[in-house]
């Protein structure tokens, strides 16, 4: 390894946090159930590689620092992973490509804008080769860029988001709950599994293959701490409705916390429902991670969020 790209893989390790602000709610309804609900603010460990991003990346951009690689990877019109990659490759030197779900569209919506702002080149493919180039595994060693799967669905990617979990034990939760879109940080915590249980809200419509990832990323694990709430999409991945958009504004107002719609919105709404609805039982400490991804409310009209 060169000691530039000795440098930049210690820039990678500089930007892991070695504790996660842990924000303890405050709310009516959880004195009276007697519950404690916390957010593990991982949305403030960086402006733009922020939440689940950063660790998820930590080691693909490792490995293609150390073998010289471009990297290509995938994501939709409104990935977060995409906006995170492009940062992270900016800012170590690194030629990326990203391939977008679907034709380019008449206008680009602001995640986009954003990859192209930070020097990613976009491929936009149809959804049929999209579906087979995404599917690939990982490419030959000899080729020059690394492949990275959408979200960063890999074992690297798993590796990366398994390092979370020390940081939000220290707050003894009985429940962790994330949102899922490939599943690659619910396979990392699980690959550090304790005690713990975990709560998993997939934001795509009809996810039911959510174990079949974990096992694949990680191998065999014990699945009966796992929980799956799949009534919470809202329609499918970046659907919404005012119902969604006025509890997010409702617990800005409460909170001080902005969530996005397409992740941590969905998540909260699914844990203050089923907190409402008796699931849980007093005493219950429940952390949930906030996965960052707040540039996506870029694309709601101005004023629709009051944050």
């Amino acid at each position: 390894m060169t000691g530039k790209n000795k440098d930049l893989c210690l820039y990678m390790q500089s930007l892991i946090p070695d504790h996660i602000f842990i924000q303890q709610l405050s709310h009516p309804l959880l004195e009276d159930k007697k519950i404690k609900l916390s957010i593990a603010r991982l949305d403030l460990v960086h402006p733009v590689i922020s939440g689940n991003k950063l660790f998820k990346l930590r080691y693909y951009l490792e490995e293609a620092l150390k073998n010289k690689l471009s990297i290509r990877t995938f994501g939709g019109a409104y990935s977060n992973h995409l906006v995170a990659t492009a940062y992270a490759c900016a800012e170590a030197g690194i030629s990326c490509t990203g391939i977008v779900r679907g034709e380019r569209p008449a206008h680009l919506s602001h995640t986009l804008l954003h990859c192209i702002d930070y020097g990613m080149k976009l491929q936009f493919v149809s959804r049929e080769e999209y579906t087979e180039l995404s599917a690939l595994e990982d490419m030959d060693a000899a080729a020059p860029e690394m492949h990275i799967p959408e979200g960063g669905f890999g074992f690297l990617g798993a590796k990366g988001a398994a390092d979370i979990l020390p940081l939000i034990q220290q707050n003894a939760p009985t429940y962790i709950c994330c949102a899922v879109g490939t599943a690659t940080t619910l396979s990392g915590l699980m690959m550090k599994r304790s005690e713990n249980r975990f709560i998993a809200v997939p934001v795509l419509k009809d996810m039911y293959d959510i174990t079949h990832r974990i096992e694949k990323l990680v191998g065999p694990v014990d699945h009966t701490g796992l929980t799956i709430w799949d009534d919470y999409h809202f329609g499918g991945y970046a659907k919404y409705n005012a119902v969604l958009l006025d509890f997010m504004n409702a617990f800005y107002t409460t909170h001080s916390i902005p969530l996005d719609f397409v992740y941590t919105a969905k998540m909260m709404f699914a844990v203050m429902d089923n907190i409402e609805k008796n699931y849980f039982k007093a005493g219950d400490n429940i952390v949930c991670l906030h996965t960052g991804g707040l540039q996506g409310n870029d694309s709601l009209k101005p004023g629709t969020l009051i944050f």
